[in-house]
Formats: C-alpha cells, structure tokens, sequence
C-alpha cells in the first residue's frame, strides 16, 4: 500500500512532517496566484481598465500605453544613462519599441493566455517556463536600474519552481488528463 505522506525527515515520533496531498494543493494555490497575476495583467491591457477600487481596497494594474512607457524609461532613463546591460538597450528601442504596435498585443495575449492556462491547471510547467521568461526579462531590464535587490526574484522564482513540479495535478485539467492518458505523465504536464 503507497502512502500519500512524503518524508522530509523524521520529526517527533517518526511522523512524516507533510503529506503529499498538502504540498500538491499548496503548489496548486500558488499556480492559481500566479495564474490571476498574469491574467488580471493581461485583462488590463486588453480592456484598458487599469484602477480597481472594491471597498477599501484601491490598486491598479498596467495598461498597454503604461508598459510601452515603463519600458522605454526604465531602459533608456533610469539613472541618466539607463540600463548597463550590453545588448539590451539596441534590442529594445530597435526591435520592441520600434513595432510595439504589434509587440503590445502579443505581451497582452500572451499574459491573458498564459495565466489562464496557469489557472486552470493545463499544461502548467510549460505555462509556468513561459511566465518566467516574461518575468526574467524585467528581471534583465531592472538589472543595473540600482532597485531594491528583490524586486523581480518574488515574480520569477516561484514560477520557475512551478516549471519543475507538476503542480497542475492538483486542481488543474492536467490532473484529469493524467488520470486518462497516463502516457501524458511527462513535461509540460
């Protein structure tokens, strides 16, 4: 009989510390929180509604016109001189900036799908790889913008974990995928 408690080392009595169920649906809860972050980013861009008021609560998120915006300060202003990354600021201002009315619709569609598929569980560790890559560019971009040091490691770290363990097998459609085509027991499920 397998037992669904995972060993992290004895604690008292020889109990295991955490079971298996518990960690499967902590990750889960993490995957959707990071799911909405990136869809609610992408909802944003895609309706232009950028400030929430809902009670007490009041807060915003960042339109189309705001990224383009942020981006071209944050690589070209910051600090009087910019970023000090080597190629960054020719690939930005010659590739991003320079089609950013095309460039603007895929960072929107790519947020909106990408934290939808985080959110419902399918295809998660490569949905997870795909946020990370977004969140490691501003981690590249905020590099040398003299930041505080954790700025972008609280975005990007999670969801590179989330790119290693299958985290959608708990409460995600890749669960219930597995469940039929064991064969799919692989990455990105």
């Amino acid at each position: 009989m397998r037992s669904n408690r995972t060993s992290f080392g004895p604690a008292s009595g020889g109990q295991d510390l955490v079971s298996e169920s518990i960690l499967g649906r902590g990750l889960a809860s993490l995957r959707i929180f990071s799911g909405i972050i990136l869809f609610a980013n992408g909802l944003a861009k895609l309706t232009g509604e950028r400030n929430f008021d809902v009670g007490w609560y009041r807060g915003f998120l960042i339109v189309r016109n705001e990224a383009r915006s942020i981006l071209q300060f944050e690589v070209n202003e910051r600090g009087e001189t910019g970023t000090r990354v080597p190629w960054l600021q020719d690939f930005v201002n010659n590739h991003l900036l320079a089609n950013w009315d095309v460039y603007e619709w895929m960072v929107t569609f790519t947020e909106l799908g990408l934290g939808l598929l985080l959110i419902v569980g399918l295809m998660s560790r490569g949905a997870a790889l795909g946020a990370a890559g977004f969140h490691l560019f501003l981690a590249l971009v905020y590099f040398s913008s003299n930041r505080w040091m954790f700025e972008q490691p609280h975005e990007y770290v999670p969801v590179l974990i989330l790119a290693i363990v299958p985290s959608g097998r708990y409460w995600g459609i890749d669960g219930v995928l597995l469940r039929n085509s064991p064969s799919l027991r692989r990455w990105p499920f």
